[in-house]
């Protein structure tokens, strides 16, 4: 039994910065004829304009996915992440504490 009932195409792609159109209209085609769907995924963010290339009209459709909601995936499906938190006590003012008394 298949996952989806449909053929999906998926790339990811590590940036810091913004992902725009033209690497979602890159994708379009290196998928033409392989999926009748894709998934841009990204660590980075999508620009405004790389999002309206995604849902343009007349050609298959791209969903993206940037490095937050990445995150927000990994996380509610507990797939290799979870959220750590920490105290760091600053040395510094536990010394001052000391000089004090």
């Amino acid at each position: 039994m298949a996952l989806l009932s449909f053929p999906v195409v998926f790339q990811s792609k590590r940036y810091r910065g913004s992902v725009g159109p033209d690497k979602v209209r890159e994708f379009r085609g290196a998928m033409a004829g392989r999926g009748d769907k894709g998934l841009l995924i990204t660590t980075g963010t999508f620009t405004p304009d790389a999002s309206r290339e995604a849902t343009r009209e007349g050609v298959p459709q791209i969903d993206l996915i940037d490095g937050d909601r990445l995150c927000d995936l990994l996380l509610e499906h507990r797939l290799g992440a979870k959220i750590v938190t920490s105290v760091v006590v600053d040395q510094g003012f536990l010394e001052t504490l000391d000089k004090g008394s």
